[in-house]
């Protein structure tokens, strides 16, 4: 780093109160808040050096200092100290996230809006890409004399429901028929293999019953498949951004706006960040719409292999400690979400 001992505090002490006012930082608030030792001349002079080694910078109105994307990453790999959730915002946390959730999306979609609550930031979170999701059991269940609904549900606890029109009523003992015999062949299969194996040929049913099945059926249960295989991603707390003083500035909260409403482009930058725990700050982000900011990025897991990202987007000026800590926590916690859930709902059969 070559950093002397008194810089490391001079500029941990800065990049402390600039997170905590936004406001920029002189020698004499350090002086006056932080026990250093040392006289407010020395921390200038030392403020002067920090600036020439690009760890500060010098807005044109103001006598203070900022940190500059150099300093946050020294902030973030060498001197950031995680902050420890109490048990109460634990239990909170859990309760929330736990409460009559039975499906992971929805509990992917819950956790978003948790973290976007308690970090007062724009929060995201991404489902599992379903490649080698495997499906678990179909259902179709009769709303009236046309109507069907068709439901899928995979072992990742993903949960599909389309509604498919009938041309002819449709007995409820038929259409138990369909599902088991549908469900006995799909079962253990990979969405991608159940898009390509021919249940028709491994069909065996009356007429009427084929008829029904090939025509109005299979069409949608194949679209429903391409549908699963889509990752969902859900944003929470939009608006939080209007109470951050970096988009005072109308131009700043535009461009933020534009890039979290390009949600392909946004999806795209997810699903290509590595797993675990990552932090990129400023113009260490490839989007270009995203270089005033900072990704926070975590994964999660569902036995052990369903892979999904949740994290929170905002200015450089972030709780990178407080953030970190509750992302960590809600990943961990969404995978015991879903086996709690998924533990219920096998005690109810």
């Amino acid at each position: 780093m070559n950093l002397s001992e008194r810089k490391l505090k001079i500029l941990q002490a800065i990049i402390a109160d600039f997170i905590r006012t936004a406001e920029p930082v002189g020698s004499r608030t350090i002086s006056k808040n932080y026990e250093l030792g040392v006289s407010p001349a020395t921390i200038r002079n030392e403020m002067s050096d920090l600036e020439e080694m690009g760890y500060l910078t010098h807005p044109h109105t103001s006598s203070g200092r900022v940190p500059s994307e150099k300093a946050y990453r020294l902030y973030v790999n060498e001197m950031m100290k995680k902050r420890e959730l109490t048990e109460e915002e634990k239990d909170a946390i859990a309760a929330q996230l736990h409460s009559n959730v039975s499906e992971l999306e929805k509990i992917v979609q819950r956790a978003a809006h948790i973290l976007s609550e308690i970090t007062n930031l724009t929060a995201f979170a991404m489902t599992p890409k379903q490649d080698q999701d495997t499906l678990k059991y179909v259902n179709l269940l009769p709303v009236d004399e046309h109507t069907v609904v068709l439901m899928i549900v995979s072992e990742s606890g993903r949960v599909s429901n389309t509604s498919v029109h009938m041309n002819r009523p449709a007995s409820e003992e038929t259409l138990r028929i369909l599902a088991k015999m549908m469900t006995y062949n799909y079962r253990g299969k990979t969405l991608s293999e159940a898009l390509t194996f021919d249940i028709i040929k491994s069909f065996k049913a009356d007429a009427e019953s084929m008829a029904m099945f090939e025509n109005e059926i299979v069409p949608n249960f194949i679209k429903t498949l391409e549908d699963m295989l889509n990752v969902n991603l859900y944003m929470d707390g939009l608006t939080n951004i209007f109470s951050i003083p970096e988009y005072n500035d109308l131009d700043k909260a535009k461009v933020f706006l534009e890039m979290v409403s390009r949600k392909e482009d946004f999806t795209r930058t997810l699903i290509n960040r590595e797993n675990g725990v990552i932090i990129t700050i400023g113009n260490e982000n490839q989007n270009e719409l995203m270089q005033d900011c900072s990704l926070i990025t975590a994964t999660y897991h569902v036995d052990g292999k369903m892979v999904g990202k949740i994290g929170v987007v905002g200015p450089t000026r972030m709780r990178y400690g407080e953030v970190t800590s509750v992302v960590e926590y809600l990943t961990d916690n969404i995978s015991r979400a879903f086996m709690i859930t998924e533990g219920d709902e096998d005690d109810k059969d």
